[in-house]
Parts: C-alpha cells; structure tokens; sequence
C-alpha cells in the first residue's frame, strides 16, 4: 500500500523510535524575542561532581528551577526537561539545563528614552526572590547584564554615557550583524555582574534576541572553558616530579650499561622496573582526573570561536574586536590546557619506552640465569654419568664374583660325583668368559634403557611443543 492511503496511526508507526525527539532537538532551545529597551540579567550555575552524571545534574538543577516556579505559583516542567520559558508578569524567564551547568535569563522590560546610566540600575534580578537568590551562594559560574537599547552611531553623548558604565580600560567594541553595536569589558564589576551594552542601530525582528543570546553564550562557554586552566596548572609540578624522577631512573640505567662492575653490584632492575611502574599509575591517575576537564575546555573553547564568527564582526576605529580580545586572552589559556594534555600522552609514552627496556634487561637476565642453571645440570647430569659408570663397572665385578663361585660349586659337586673335573680348572676357564658375558648383559641393558629414554623424550617433545 502506498504511503499516501495509509491512516495517520499505520504512518507513526513507521516512524524510528528517535525520529520525534532529534528532530525537536534543533528547536530546543530557540532564541528570546527582544524588542529594545530590553534588561537582561543572566547567570549560570555550575554544580561540581566528583563522579559527573547526567541524571545527577539534571535532577540538581530542576530542584532549584522547582523552588522558583513553586514560590510563584507556576507549574513546574517535566523532570528530563532541558528548556523552560515563562512570562512571570515581572519578568520573563529563559531556563535551559547544560551538561554541567543550567543557565537562567531573566528579561524585563525597559522604559523608552532612558539614559544608559539609569537602565543599567534597574535590572530584572531585582524582581526575583532574595531568599532563592541567596541558596545560590557558590554555584554561580557566570553572571552577567545586558542592556539592550536604541541608538544612533553619530549619537556623541550616549556613546561617552555606555563608555562610562565600564571601569576596566579593556574595553571591546565592535559592529555586529550590520545593524547593532556590542561594548564589554568581560570585567567583573563591583556589584560582581560583567556588563554587555548592545546597541541597536537597525536590528530586524528576532535579530536582537539571537544576537544577545549568542553573546551570552560567548561568555557562559569562555568562563566553562577556563575551568581547565586551573587544573593545568596545577598539574605541571606533578609532571615535572614524574619527569625528574623517569631522568634519575633513565640514568641509572645508562650507567649501569655502560658499568664494568660485575651484576650483583649493579642496581636492582626489579627495584627499578617497580619505580617505573609506579611512576605509570601516578601519570595515569593524572591523566585519568585532567582528560575530562580538558576534552571540555576545547569542546567550549571551539563554541566560543564559532559564536563569535557569527557575529559577522565590523572594527570600530581604534576599539579592539571580541575576536582579537578572545586571541589574545583566552586562546593562551587553552594553548596551556592543550600543552599539559600533550605533555602528559608524551610523558606516558616515554615512561612505555623505558618500562619495555627494563622488561627486556630483566628478561635477559633472567635467561642468563636459566643458562647458568642449566649448564649445573649439565655439569652434574655428567658426573652422574661418570659416577654410574664406575658403579657399572664394580656391578660387573660384583656379578662375575658371584657367578664364578656358583660355577665353583657346581664344580665341586660334579666331582663328588666322580665325573672327571677339577672345580679349580673349571672355575679359572670361566672367569674370562664370565666377565666379558656380564659386561655385554650390563651394556646391552644399558643401551636398551638409554635407547627408550631418547625415544619417549622425542615423542614428548613436539606434544610439549
């Protein structure tokens, strides 16, 4: 049946089981309808893991979205939620949780014709409940307002106002999507926000809305990338230990090559190869505990780089660009994150290298040691050998001694028969012929023997094989 008569339940049901849910994932989180005057108030809360875990983090932050929606009244999004948008009256709220943080971005609406000083004072987060605010304490990784306004590029005196809300003298300013200016500093200021002013010079609709969210994603992801750097630096004294310690050992083994002292005044290689080894599970934990926050710095420094192209970015004269600020502050910052990680993979390799040499010295000399004992069984299997045949020839002595004395005795009992023999005469013919006969029976016995050891050994030989 073609597909175009069949019901609307027969064509769900050919529908793969992910079809729904990837193809809303591109719409889940659009972004805010802005309309200048706009204040916005944006932060991020980090909550850190030991044992980083997805359902963990989502049920952490959707407790805390719940103690807001709770305290207006508002029902409260599905538990596995990752996007959340209501308008409060007061303000509105964009919710979306992250694989480690969730963001929150308060909008409020702003009055026409307000100077940039006095906008900036009045922000959406004034609305939200102090109480909720302050179960927040320690968690926020990112804060930051946003003050979306009207204007004119030749307008002098509301450009000396944005100028003056910034205190840092790194202040960044550029055109963006041919109708908007950005100004920011990335500062913390000292009511402890970072401070974005955009401009809207000519922006269409919903182009206000993507331009401030992508800024806020440019600084939500720049401050989760430096999370690595911390981590890098600290890391570098434990490589440098690892690193000095693989040198003294690596020399110890340089010398002990290079040494005319007979092996039992070289070093212990056993003792070595365990220092080797516990030099591998110390990188190894290190690298085990940084690869996470490394991977994660790159994947967010690479967010940040393609955000900001898609600013589309036009220089202000003599004003630095958001891409030449994040070249020179925050690109180091990952090139150190890089250099560490690099550092390590290099550091485990070298510490592989040495930890095979010494296994193949200590094989060595364990077979030499093999050598040796083997050449003692040598040694003793022969003078066995030599032992069994001087108990072989006495054996032969033995038995022709007694053989000559039963044939002396049937000697003297043939001449109590009075048959015709003297039992000396007869015992005296005897004795040569007696000995060689017991020394044939001893050898071929002997050949027989050694002759079915070497044909059992060379039949085992190829099963042991």
């Amino acid at each position: 049946m073609s597909l175009a008569y069949r019901s609307n339940a027969d064509f769900a049901s050919l529908n793969h089981a992910m079809r729904v849910p990837l193809s809303a994932e591109i719409h889940s989180r659009p972004f805010l309808h802005l309309q200048a005057p706009e204040s916005l108030t944006h932060f991020a809360l980090y909550v850190k893991q030991e044992q980083p875990s997805q359902k963990q983090h989502r049920g952490s932050q959707h407790a805390i979205l719940q103690q807001l929606c709770m305290h207006y009244g508002v029902a409260v999004p599905h538990a596995q939620a990752r996007y959340f948008f209501h308008d409060f009256g007061q303000f509105r709220l964009k919710w979306e949780c992250h694989t480690e943080f969730a963001t929150y971005t308060f909008v409020e609406q702003g009055q026409p014709d307000t100077p940039c000083d006095l906008a900036v004072q009045h922000t959406p987060l004034q609305q939200v409940p102090q109480e909720w605010l302050a179960s927040l304490h320690g968690k926020i990784i990112v804060a930051a307002h946003v003050l979306l306004c009207k204007g004119r590029a030749d307008d002098d005196a509301s450009t000396s106002a944005i100028r003056s809300l910034f205190q840092g003298k790194s202040l960044v300013c550029s055109n963006v999507g041919s109708g908007a200016e950005v100004w920011t500093d990335f500062l913390i200021q000292p009511d402890g926000f970072s401070r974005f002013v955009v401009r809207d010079l000519q922006l269409r609709e919903y182009q206000a809305g993507r331009l401030v969210g992508r800024l806020l994603e440019i600084e939500t992801y720049r401050m989760m990338a430096l999370l690595g750097l911390p981590q890098a630096e600290a890391t570098q004294p434990e490589l440098n230990s690892i690193e000095n310690e693989l040198a003294e050992l690596t020399a110890l083994l340089v010398q002990s090559d290079q040494t005319d002292a007979p092996p039992q005044a070289m070093p212990e290689d056993q003792g070595l190869l365990h220092h080797i080894t516990s030099l591998a599970a110390r990188l190894e934990k290190i690298s085990v505990n940084n690869s996470y926050r490394f991977a994660a710095s790159q994947a967010y420094f690479s967010l940040v780089q393609a955000r900001i192209q898609e600013l589309r970015e036009v220089r202000i004269e003599g004003m630095p660009t958001l891409a030449e600020f994040m070249g020179r502050r925050l690109a180091p910052a990952m090139h150190t994150c890089t250099s560490v990680a690099r550092r390590q993979e290099t550091l485990a390799q070298r510490i592989a290298r040495s930890n095979d040499l010494l296994r193949t010295r200590v094989g060595i000399e364990q077979e030499r040691q093999n050598r040796k004992i083997l050449q003692s069984l040598d040694t003793r299997a022969a003078q066995q050998l030599r032992l069994q045949q001087a108990v072989e020839g006495l054996s032969a002595v033995a038995i022709s001694y007694y053989t000559l004395g039963l044939i002396g005795y049937a000697g003297k009992a043939m001449k109590a028969a009075n048959l015709p023999i003297n039992p000396d005469v007869l015992t005296g013919i005897a004795v040569p012929l007696v000995i060689t006969g017991v020394w044939l029976g001893l050898r071929r016995l002997h050949n027989r023997l050694t002759g079915h050891s070497t044909r059992s050994s060379a039949v085992a030989a190829p099963q042991g094989h």
